[in-house]
């Protein structure tokens, strides 16, 4: 899969960055967990950093157009996005579940 970034759009207050790109593969349109993977590694960040919003592929083409967003750290995307664009990419607050139940047992 060969990702190529279209346009970045940089958003200093909400801490990231919004990625337009292309990519053209091979068999079907690749997985988002496995494009968000391959994304993260084009832009040097870690995977958690990337939250992929959009694929659309058109009807037997090898082409792909998608919208991530890119945040500065984990944590960044935890407070920003929505908890279905989460789960979608799989990414969890760390810990944050686990902190309150400690807190509430002292």
């Amino acid at each position: 899969m060969d990702i190529d970034i279209i346009e970045e759009t940089e958003n200093p207050m909400l801490h990231r960055t919004d990625v337009r790109f292309e990519m053209v593969h091979e068999d079907a349109t690749p997985s988002r967990l496995s494009v968000r993977d391959s994304l993260a590694a084009k832009l040097n960040k870690d995977a958690e950093e990337v939250v992929v919003h959009e694929l659309d592929t058109k009807y037997g083409m090898r082409k792909t157009v998608g919208y991530a967003k890119v945040y500065d750290s984990p944590e960044f995307a935890a407070d920003v996005e929505q908890d279905h664009m989460l789960e979608r990419n799989k990414i969890t607050a760390d810990g944050d579940g686990e902190a309150d139940e400690e807190a509430e047992e002292a």
